[in-house]
């Protein structure tokens, strides 16, 4: 368990801009920045930065919070380890407590994974530069590929003896358990239940996790014996989702960012050649073929992507169809082939760096006119084959979602394929007309007769926002302090507070904040708004981060270009804060004053009548006394 005043220490130093900024492209717009969500596919930005509030909101999913749960979501991490993660960013040295094995078992299984994975690649790193055969075999096949040292230490590359449990004895000896290196794919178990290493007699390439730790691993055999496969990579595990990871994508995320494009090529090594070469916002998927999670990774950083093919015409023409999603996603595709016999590997060391990026800058092509001209050479004169070609670059262009780039690449696609301009806009149109009448998988609910529209639910539902309305203004001012005429200097929150005494909040978590807000009031402290955002009830935490959260900013061009005035809430306090109360105590006598009336019509006795009809003119009162309030006051 981490020490309150160590946790204190790292959510001070926290900057939510730099923690979401590792994960997310942000750019500035207005008081807040914004990008693409990384929690949920979407091609325009609703994900927002606030750096005042040391918040992040998306408003198209809903994910919300500080930078802790930013780590959480993202990283599938627990709150310890996401404040460790913080910690280590901002070098704040943890001291932890120890908690209760239950807990520790808990938080420390994924944690265990990691370790183990870790300890791996030291493993296979301490075997390629200090063992014979590891210097020999692993270290003499790099160097004879031509990578640097410095490489090499810094991908983290290893080897892994040819032994059956060199690693496995290794790891059992310094006392970890066979069921995580189990789990870690590091070791396969066979028929008789005995482990085996899963990597020997390879070269590794250690697979990191966004954050910089070992997820995984590629082994490469150096045999030429056919039947042991080339490539062995790690399996799926609690840490490791291949369909989920780009490698190379730690150390390749900021050199995208400053660049505003990323190349991905195929394999380990070419990563390694063209980082090498100087080009660093390279990276490659895992051991797979492309998948929409890995361009939506992508995507946090960059809307141009640039692929680096090798020579071989018939790969090139099995994977057209599925770069597609790169065009749903709504990035630019461009593409560099290489000689036949080329990759980007043997290319850069065939005629170096210079000559590398040479050949890039000077044969990129844009995905889809790069599609339709090697389609229509294989297709050659046969118009049925062309026909073909039409009809299945016309299925990408209808898969942009901007209108304006699909429409240049109508024009320039008629051009190549010497046909209409005309016809391929009707093709484009009746795809996306089919993709509009697609039948929907769910029913439609009807909607009800009017007579039977529950207006109690509606009514409970305005009860709701107001319950809200009086939380957002706690969150918000409630620690601000100020003056009003007949009211010594007070601060917002005990005022509210106390003149809610008397009203009843049906919504749960309100009351929860509320209720919280009572009492910490009550031992003479005043919580702040981050205290609720980063409350370990979930519920809280999220309603918090919504109520101040806004995905609007008012321009400054409204006054001065336009010279527009828009009164802000702040500038009248004792209206915004009195407003809430009092419209939120009307809908409460409201609801008293029909319950009252409901009461009267089903009583049958005339004396209890009575009692009833002085009550509801009691509280009809009340009514008018807050209707004066809200009529001389609010409405000024």
């Amino acid at each position: 368990m981490i020490p309150k005043e160590t946790v204190d220490k790292i959510l001070e130093a926290a900057r939510i801009e730099e923690v979401v900024g590792d994960f997310v492209h942000l750019k500035k717009r207005g008081t807040s920045l914004i990008g693409l969500c990384p929690f949920h596919n979407e091609a325009t930005p609703s994900f927002h930065v606030s750096v005042s509030k040391g918040i992040f909101k998306c408003f198209g999913c809903g994910k919300g919070g500080d930078s802790t749960r930013f780590i959480m979501d993202h990283e599938k991490a627990s709150y310890p380890e996401a404040l460790r993660y913080i910690a280590n960013k901002y070098n704040i040295e943890i001291e932890e407590v120890i908690q209760s094995p239950e807990r520790q078992e808990a938080d420390q299984r994924r944690e265990s994974l990691y370790v183990i994975s870790a300890r791996a690649g030291k493993f296979f790193q301490d075997v390629m530069w200090n063992t014979e055969e590891g210097k020999t075999i692993g270290l003499g096949y790099f160097r004879e590929r031509g990578f640097r040292d410095d490489v090499l230490k810094k991908f983290e590359l290893g080897y892994s003896p040819d032994s059956w449990d060199a690693f496995i004895e290794t790891a059992l000896k310094e006392g970890y358990k066979e069921n995580f290196i189990e789990e870690a794919g590091l070791a396969i178990r066979n028929d008789k239940g005995r482990l085996y290493d899963r990597f020997r007699a390879r070269v590794l390439f250690p697979i990191h996790s966004f954050t910089g730790r070992i997820i995984g691993f590629g082994g490469r055999t150096l045999k030429t014996d056919k039947k042991v496969p080339k490539y062995v990579n790690s399996p799926e595990s609690e840490i490791y989702h291949k369909s989920d990871v780009l490698y190379g994508l730690y150390f390749a995320k900021k050199a995208i960012r400053d660049a505003d494009n990323c190349y991905l090529v195929e394999g380990y090594a070419d990563v390694l050649s063209v980082h090498q070469a100087g080009i660093e916002n390279v990276v490659a998927s895992s051991g797979t073929s492309l998948t929409s999670a890995q361009v939506r990774l992508i995507g946090r950083f960059t809307k141009n992507i640039t692929i680096l093919y090798d020579g071989d015409a018939a790969g090139i023409k099995a994977s057209l169809r599925g770069l597609d999603m790169i065009l749903e996603e709504g990035l630019n595709v461009r593409v560099v082939l290489f000689p036949d016999g080329h990759d980007p590997d043997s290319y850069v060391h065939s005629l170096g760096s210079a000559a590398f990026k040479s050949h890039i800058e000077k044969n990129q092509k844009d995905f889809i006119l790069f599609k339709t001209s090697v389609l229509l050479k294989d297709a050659g004169n046969d118009p049925i084959k062309r026909a073909g070609v039409i009809r299945e670059v016309v299925e990408s262009i209808a898969k942009i979602p901007d209108s304006i780039k699909a429409s240049v690449f109508v024009r320039e696609c008629s051009s190549l394929m010497q046909i209409d301009e005309r016809s391929l806009i009707t093709e484009l149109n009746k795809l996306r007309q089919g993709k509009l009448k697609a039948p929907r998988h769910e029913e439609p609910v009807p909607l009800p007769p009017p007579d039977e529209v529950d207006l109690g639910n509606e009514l409970r539902a305005v009860d709701q926002l107001q319950e809200k309305e009086i939380v957002r203004l706690l969150l918000t001012y409630g620690h601000e302090l100020v003056h009003w005429d007949g009211i010594t200097d007070t601060y917002i929150a005990p005022y509210v507070i106390s003149n809610m005494a008397d009203v009843s909040f049906e919504d749960v978590v309100c009351k929860t904040i509320i209720d919280e807000y009572a009492s910490r009031i009550e031992q003479g402290e005043l919580p702040t708004v981050q205290d609720f955002i980063q409350s370990q009830d979930q519920r809280v935490a999220d309603l918090a981060v919504s109520l101040i959260s806004s995905p609007y900013v008012l321009s400054d061009n409204w006054y001065e270009k336009r010279k527009i005035y828009v009164k802000n809430e702040t500038e009248n306090m004792r209206a915004t804060i009195l407003g809430g109360i009092f419209h939120l105590k009307k809908r409460k006598v409201d609801d008293i004053l029909k319950s009252i009336r409901d009461e009267i019509q089903n009583e049958k006795d005339e004396d209890n009548q009575m009692i009833l009809m002085q009550r509801y003119l009691r509280v009809k009162e009340v009514e008018k006394g807050i209707n004066n309030f809200l009529g001389s006051v609010v409405v000024k």
